[in-house]
């Protein structure tokens, strides 16, 4: 072994980064910790306010039981429930952000206030058919039914029927959506138009969803959140986003929905036009990506010290490596928790720069003068801005990623095509 000085050295560099790796796999699992008690903080909120709404309604409802008698000795019946979506269903409110904290996490939770405004065109389809052959067919009280996914959200609710306050009671009497609210209505007229309007004073967690089912909905959704994220199974058609918040606006028809088919057969998993209130940045999720990159960090960094150790003669002991290696490693710790008090970007500048500063005079050091020292500690600092490209630019990571290690690989080998590598992994090389 004392005859290959050189392979000597590279075991014990390759048992160096096995423990950095270990380092950051430590680090890395703190911050899967915290993502963990940032979800328990989501979920403590939730439990005390009100989570995610998906709204469905106002939905006309009746109990109905139908008997037959398929046989001489006996009568069948069968129970269930008829639903009457309206054609049109018009959505119109206001989020207002409402910020929750528990300790260091953040819960974003918001107040609204929405106006649903329904109308049929004609209610003959109140009294269903017969499904069986001389099957007879007898309902209950015509009932408006609402439903919210999480009840506690709602705060005030107003409903009124062509001007006319009804009396609200808590439940939808439906089994398939029974969370939400209900109203008795007086038995519309055979083929009477009626309009029914909702104001509801909502309150949830991060996300409301409405369900499209009436034969033509518009929602139109407006907030001074400045980072909505669209979802469900229809984007809106259109939307106005800046940073002082967002208007968008859906409009989806039975045509393009399956909703009021589902609806009046009770499934669940519906369609839903949603909107989530994120945090564009989140410190937790950037930090752990960041870490990814760690090993990367210390393997270029390990190769232009080594790089630098063969062009100059200078010698390194893999205890400055190992030192260079966990500040390395603890930028990424003291991004992690600076992140949790100051704006990501404010926090990487900090942690970067206190790296960058250290391993500056480090290498000034350990390379033997202050000129090699700043190109060391300028050389850090490109790399920790190329990691802030490839965290912020997710999509043309992989792009960004490839073409840096390509760009490293072609200096390194342009820098030691003259090497005689034989001479140097001798035993008597200087």
């Amino acid at each position: 072994m004392n005859k290959h000085p050189l392979f000597l050295k590279l075991v014990i560099l390759a048992v160096i980064t096995l423990l950095l790796v270990v380092v950051l796999g430590e680090i890395r699992g703190l911050a899967h910790e915290r993502q963990a008690r940032q979800r328990e903080a989501e979920q403590n909120v939730e439990q005390s306010l009100a989570g995610p709404q998906t709204l469905l309604g106002p939905i006309l409802l009746r109990q109905c039981t139908e008997t037959w008698a398929p046989y001489k000795d006996g009568v069948q019946t069968r129970n269930f429930a008829h639903r009457l979506p309206p054609a049109q269903l018009q959505v119109s409110g206001d989020l207002v952000p409402d910020p929750r904290h528990r300790g260091l996490f953040k819960v974003n939770t918001y107040a609204g206030k929405l106006t649903l405004l329904a109308r049929w065109e004609e209610t003959s389809g109140l009294t269903p058919r017969p499904d069986n052959a001389g099957g007879h067919v007898e309902c209950g009280d015509v009932i408006a039914m609402f439903s919210a996914k999480d009840a506690r959200g709602l705060r005030k609710v107003t409903l009124t029927r062509d001007g006319h306050a009804l009396t609200v009671r808590p439940g939808t009497t439906d089994t398939a959506y029974p969370s939400g609210l209900h109203a008795v209505l007086p038995a519309p007229a055979a083929g009477e138009r009626l309009e029914l309007k909702l104001v509801v004073d909502l309150a949830g967690t991060q996300s409301l969803a409405l369900v499209p089912a009436a034969s033509d909905t518009t929602m139109t959704l407006e907030s001074s959140w400045p980072h909505p994220s669209f979802g469900g199974r229809f984007l809106p058609t259109g939307s106005d986003i800046s940073d002082d918040g967002f208007k968008a606006r859906w409009q989806v028809t039975e045509l393009a929905s399956g909703g009021v088919a589902d609806v009046i057969a009770g499934k669940g998993n519906l369609d839903t036009l949603a909107v989530d209130l994120i945090d564009p940045v989140n410190p937790y999720v950037m930090s752990d990506r960041a870490i990814k990159y760690g090993l990367m960090f210390i393997a270029l960094t390990f190769v232009t010290v080594g790089l630098t150790e063969l062009l100059t003669g200078r010698r390194v002991h893999p205890v400055q490596y190992l030192l260079v290696g966990l500040a390395l490693s603890l930028f990424f710790l003291l991004l992690l928790s600076l992140s949790e008090h100051l704006p990501f970007l404010v926090a990487y500048l900090i942690a970067a720069g206190a790296a960058a500063l250290v391993l500056t005079q480090y290498a000034a050091a350990m390379l033997g003068g202050w000129l090699r020292g700043a190109a060391f500690g300028s050389g850090i600092a490109l790399l920790y801005g190329a990691l802030y490209v490839l965290l912020s630019r997710e999509q043309a990571a992989l792009a960004i990623g490839a073409i840096l290690l390509f760009t490293v690989l072609a200096t390194v080998m342009t820098l030691t095509r003259k090497l005689d590598w034989y001479r140097l992994g001798s035993a008597n090389a200087e």
